[in-house]
């Protein structure tokens, strides 16, 4: 009887929670989106007439939400923002934390797949990209880190061009920033933050007991402690990872912060969803090529959505991402001749670098039994104990927005290098491993803490299984893999290569990193949770006895993305394969730009969304002045 009230009392909190979601979901406010497609645009069947705007920006991504706000500050420009899916502010499962694995392999998700890894066991590996508002800052873990100051210096010194150096590029950061101080971190420099950007940034999300250990026992194994991640002092250490999360336990992405309703209700801002951008267009003067607008439709049929144009008085900017920017560009006519001839798509421009130079963060994850069932794989519930324990976190979450669903799920971090003496004795590591580092400072591995077993990226390795993963990331890989394109058809997927583990250097620094993630993990005090005897057939344990060549691999058949792919329209100058220059103009084609991962020239040494929001800041001020008291074309 006392049992069967408990369980009363437990089910009334899960149908609160429930009814909380319900009635959010029924009263939330819609945005000012627009799907009526003739309201901003001209179908082309109807003539040669368009629709006009001094700014259209294709994708409404992390970057182009980014720029869509911006722009519009100035009440001179008038700017057309197209994304091809809906908004993450009405998607449950974007705005909790700890549940944005639920988006993948969803309608809001392309789900992509890489060609066969030949590299890394000649599989397909999945590649999920946001199809929302805010992009992938709508789905990905939320962690907000930027990489090493040298990875900027780096940046400025491949492009010729020192404002993208970490002294100058860094404002950006600063200016998109509102920390958050918090008493249990009282390390953190607020002087060193930005306080009154758009994007909060702070340590509102849960932590796991079994977190703070990992940070323990990171140091007692010889990695630092690092007050702040995000500062001139640099990358290196171990501590919880500040996060793009609100004081009311809910994803900050770059659609929340930027396009607000305030924003959104500017006269001079349109932002359409649910239209696909088919082609850039251009006209060609005194023989060089220049954008002028941009044809879209809602899908491939048609009889049933026909394409619109709109048209671009000063400038088009690609923000597509690493995929879909060079694929709109390739599609458009503008990349290599080559390629584009053999699949009959008119040539506007031949520029080499597009696609190519495609990078990414490869990780691998280590599976470890914990004693004492406290991990939080029941927020997938599988059996009646776990869906109660998921009604109570529900309901805590629901009424304070705090526990385990505000978790973001990749919760503690260490970086550190390969080289680093005491993790890697040279008694014990003799052989040495190429530096690809953009400086003495900067990390090439990472570890994430993560409060359950992963597998397949949203899916969990058993149901019940009391463990948890360290996910062991390369941050400075050397392998470089490209992107083309399947046909000529828009609605094609495009072919992926990031051509994983080409490099025995990358092999060699994940096998470093394993084993690293096996130290701290036989490293007190996370000892006293982890069951180090453990023989499950479905973890990991045995690393420990295996060879280096033997845990390589298992490196190369499990290897998954992180999320991080960049470079297809790189910054380098044209002679260096680069798409675009230090202004994100494309080479040879004016009134072009791209403006988000895909230009990054080298990967950084950390998280890829920070850099990007930075970019398109960057980006924003100076078109800005580049037209300020410019009078409209009319």
């Amino acid at each position: 009887m006392e049992n069967n009230h408990l369980y009363q009392k437990i089910f009334s909190a899960a149908g609160l929670a429930a009814f909380t979601i319900f009635f959010r979901y029924i009263f939330r406010k819609e945005s000012k989106l627009i799907q009526d497609y003739t309201k901003v645009a001209r179908k082309i069947d109807e003539g040669r007439e368009f629709d006009q705007y001094d700014i259209i920006i294709v994708g409404g991504g992390t970057a182009g939400c980014v720029l869509a706000s911006r722009l519009s500050e100035d009440p001179t420009l008038r700017v057309l923002l197209i994304e091809a899916g809906g908004s993450g502010k009405a998607v449950f499962e974007s705005r909790v934390p700890s549940a944005f694995g639920q988006i993948y392999r969803t309608g809001n998700d392309y789900q992509f797949y890489t060609e066969p890894q030949i590299h890394a066991g000649n599989k397909k590996k999945f590649w999920p990209r946001a199809r929302l508002l805010g992009g992938c800052s709508s789905i990905n873990a939320q962690m907000a880190q930027y990489g090493a100051p040298s990875d900027f210096d780096e940046w400025a010194q491949i492009i010729g061009d020192d404002s993208w150096s970490w002294q100058n590029f860094s404002q950006y950061f600063r200016k998109f920033e509102n920390f958050h101080p918090d008493p249990r971190y009282p390390h953190v420099d607020p002087a060193q933050r930005g306080n009154s950007g758009p994007m909060d940034i702070g340590y509102f999300t849960h932590l796991w007991k079994g977190s703070q250990l990992f940070i323990e026992a990171s140091m007692n194994a010889g990695v630092p402690y690092s007050p702040d991640f995000g500062t001139t002092a640099g990358t290196k250490g171990t501590n919880k990872a500040l996060t793009y999360v609100d004081s009311r336990g809910q994803r900050v992405s770059t659609e929340t912060a930027y396009l607000t309703d305030e924003v959104l209700a500017r006269q001079n801002l349109k932002v359409i969803t649910h239209a696909r951008v088919t082609k850039v267009l251009f006209e060609t003067d005194n023989g060089t090529p220049h954008a002028v607008g941009v044809e879209f439709a809602k899908s491939k049929n048609g009889r049933d959505a026909p394409r619109f144009r709109a048209r671009a008085l000063k400038e088009v900017i690609i923000s597509g991402g690493a995929v879909h920017s060079p694929q709109i560009l390739m599609l458009s006519g503008v990349g290599p001749a080559e390629h584009l001839k053999q699949l009959r798509i008119p040539v506007v421009h031949d520029l080499r670098g597009v696609g190519s130079n495609l990078m990414d963060h490869p990780f691998f994850n280590l599976r470890l039994k914990e004693k004492d069932g406290s991990s939080i794989h029941y927020l997938t519930p599988y059996d009646l104990k776990s869906s109660l324990r998921f009604a109570k976190a529900l309901l805590q979450y629901q009424l304070f927005g705090t526990g385990p669903l505000s978790s973001n799920v990749g919760e503690a971090v260490a970086f550190f290098r390969s080289d680093d003496p005491v993790l890697f004795p040279p008694a014990e590591y003799s052989d040495t491993i190429e530096d690809s580092n953009s400086g003495p400072e900067s990390p090439d591995i990472e570890l994430i803490l993560v409060p359950v077993p992963v597998e397949n990226h949203n899916g969990m390795l058993a149901p019940g299984l009391d463990a948890f993963t360290t996910a062991v990331i390369l941050l400075r890989p050397t392998s470089v893999g490209d992107l083309r394109l399947h046909s000529n058809d828009p609605w094609d997927a495009p072919l992926i290569n990031p051509n994983y583990l080409e490099t025995q250097h990358d092999v060699d620094v994940l096998v470093r990193g394993v084993r690293a993630a096996l130290k701290i993990t036989h490293t007190a005090p996370l000892t006293s949770l982890v069951d180090v005897d453990s023989t499950h057939p479905l973890l990991d344990h045995h690393f420990t006895r295996l060879s280096d060549e033997e845990l390589a691999d298992e490196i190369r058949d499990r290897i998954e993305t992180i999320y991080h792919p960049v470079g297809t329209c790189a910054m380098k100058p044209l002679a260096q394969g680069g798409v675009v220059d230090a202004q994100l103009k494309v080479h040879g084609v004016d009134g072009l730009r791209v403006c988000d991962a895909s230009i990054y020239p080298k990967l950084v040494s950390g998280h890829t969304a920070g850099a990007c929001i930075a970019a398109a800041e960057k980006l924003a001020d100076l078109i800005k002045a580049e037209y300020s008291g410019v009078n409209k074309t009319v």
